[in-house]
């Protein structure tokens, strides 16, 4: 799949066979505000993806440019080859779901999946079944007689996502759509939704804000900063290769060591990022003679129970702050604040950064 984030990218370029969603060029301002600043992008049919960013860095206003409730600035959009740039969001086979869930109050559950089948002229016995067979897939058949406001939140959404998933839409655009459900319900939505998306073989295009969110849902991520692409790749990729200090301290935790700090510390030119879990940490005073490990003395200035483990803020004798992530386990006595330790880490877990 061709893709490039670079403003001098042609607009011209040629999407791939089996693109469900191609950007060239795309831009859209708001006065002297550059919202979406000339994005290119292709999304694979059948793919997860994701778009993260935190707000105000364009993400949203992509996804509503796709749904065509915004109008670009400069560039194209192409929906399977074509080109609807200029079309009105009718005349997109795309559906959006919404964080508030956007359902009518005064019609029951089935009618609210079965509203867009309706629209479309469907007959009455054919669209109920269909919306039946919607609520099925989220688990909520039972459910169909209720009004909306007989429910939970997380119920709520199952039925916004019944509502967009029975009419089969090429692309489902879905904008932060957990983000109001707490903690435990959206975990288990996460994995309801990657199944159901899994199942129905639907390009799905997520915005969150949530860096953990979107590792665990997708099959590729885009991150945003101030209306562009900054690093573009699958989960792990931009975990485990961040391309630069905005996006390594963006998605997760890490520590960045500057080109001063790198060349008294790591002994290399440039700026690094090394995440809180790759460093380990011994009583100080411990002989570790591996090849390829950084060694170093510090105190404990700070230790967080997590539950699965404990966050560690270590300042080294050089006076650098590090982040260090240690799993829970049955046979080590919790660190203490003031405790020496002998902070170590591999070579090979250091990321340089652009």
């Amino acid at each position: 799949m061709a893709v490039s984030t670079s403003a001098g990218s042609p607009p011209s370029v040629a999407a791939s066979p089996g693109t469900a969603i191609s950007l060239r060029g795309l831009s859209k301002h708001f006065g002297d505000v550059k919202a979406v600043d000339d994005v290119d992008l292709d999304i694979a049919d059948g793919e997860f993806f994701s778009m993260l960013g935190p707000s105000g860095s364009g993400k949203t206003t992509v996804l509503r440019l796709i749904a065509g409730f915004e109008q670009v600035t400069a560039g194209t959009i192409e929906l399977a080859g074509e080109d609807v740039t200029a079309k009105a969001p009718f005349d997109r086979d795309v559906n959006t779901v919404f964080q508030d869930y956007a359902l009518f109050p005064h019609m029951s559950v089935l009618d609210n999946v079965a509203y867009g089948l309706r629209v479309r002229g469907i007959k009455k016995a054919a669209r109920r079944a269909q919306a039946g067979e919607a609520l099925d897939m989220v688990q909520l058949s039972h459910l169909g007689n209720r009004q909306p406001g007989q429910l939970s939140g997380g119920q709520r959404q199952r039925v916004a996502l019944a509502r967009s998933i029975v009419v089969r839409p090429k692309v489902l655009l879905l904008d932060e759509p957990l983000g109001a459900l707490d903690l435990k319900l959206r975990e288990q939505m996460q994995v309801e939704l990657k199944q159901l998306q899994r199942n129905l073989g639907i390009t799905f295009v997520f915005v969150t804000h949530d860096q953990e969110e979107a590792l665990t849902l997708s099959d590729r991520v885009a991150v945003f900063s101030e209306g562009k692409i900054v690093q573009l790749g699958t989960p792990r990729e931009i975990y485990e290769q961040p391309s630069s200090a905005y996006v390594a301290s963006f998605v997760g935790t890490s520590n960045i060591f500057d080109s001063t700090t790198s060349s008294r510390l790591l002994g290399r030119e440039g700026t690094h990022a090394l995440r809180p879990e790759k460093i380990t940490l011994h009583p100080s005073g411990s002989t570790i003679t591996d090849a390829g490990v950084i060694r170093t003395e510090g105190v404990i200035t700070e230790s967080i129970y997590l539950g699965t483990g404990h966050r560690i803020h270590v300042r080294l004798h050089d006076g650098t702050g590090i982040v260090v992530l240690e799993q829970s386990t049955g046979g080590k006595t919790d660190d203490q604040r003031g405790d020496e330790v002998l902070a170590t880490w591999s070579v090979d877990d250091l990321v340089p950064l652009t």
